[in-house]
């Protein structure tokens, strides 16, 4: 499937061991990883300097969301393609991924070899979504999932950070948002879900089964 001699990589993820492990293993199969980053706002600036052929990238990074920063890449002259690799539940953030212009969707839990799988696939024209049926828009999902599927973008986002216990303060510095917005985001979020406290929240996402993979 990868019929790019030479094929350049850029990888955006927060943690170094996961950047360290996905070059290793693209190295080994002839694809070259060309630039790293651990944040949103300079992954931008990565891609368009080194224009590389693929973009990896996790959701839940520093700054700008992985979430956006799929949107801006693809409002660039020549757009990279772009392959989430991430912890987050595929049911709920691979439709999220695909329809903000993402090729793939690749979970952390899964080998290494489907992300090679992915990344070669990606190279050669087609998308990958295991995750999902061969129609991205036909992916399953139950009553409570629906009301996810009613925050926007930014929510979502301020929604796995109140999840992961931190404080409006902290999800501000994290998002590059002032204090008084992500209150105002979260009340949002309560008010969509159906909530009235975190107890609530957790237990909804409990139910949801994606506190494992934040």
């Amino acid at each position: 499937m990868l019929d790019k001699p030479g094929a350049r990589v850029v990888v955006v993820d927060d943690h170094p061991m996961i950047r360290l492990a996905v070059s290793f293993s693209l190295d080994n199969h002839g694809i070259k990883v060309v630039g790293e980053s651990d944040n949103g706002a300079d992954a931008i600036q990565l891609i368009k300097v080194q224009k590389p052929d693929l973009a990896i990238l996790d959701i839940g990074i520093h700054g700008l969301d992985g979430l956006a920063v799929i949107r801006r890449i693809q409002a660039l002259d020549n757009p990279s393609r772009v392959l989430v690799l991430t912890s987050y539940p595929p049911e709920i953030y691979a439709m999220r991924s695909y329809l903000a212009g993402a090729s793939g969707f690749v979970s952390k839990d899964k080998d290494m070899s489907i992300l090679v799988s992915g990344v070669k696939t990606i190279i050669g024209g087609y998308t990958f979504f295991p995750s999902l049926s061969s129609d991205p828009s036909d992916a399953p999902c139950n009553s409570e999932c629906d009301l996810i599927k009613l925050l926007s973008n930014r929510e979502l986002m301020v929604f796995n950070k109140l999840l992961k216990g931190m404080s409006n303060k902290e999800i501000s510095q994290s998002m590059l948002l002032s204090n008084k917005t992500i209150s105002t985001y979260k009340v949002r979020i309560f008010d969509k879900l159906g909530v009235s406290n975190m107890i609530e929240l957790y237990d909804l996402a409990r139910r949801l089964d994606v506190l494992d993979g934040l």
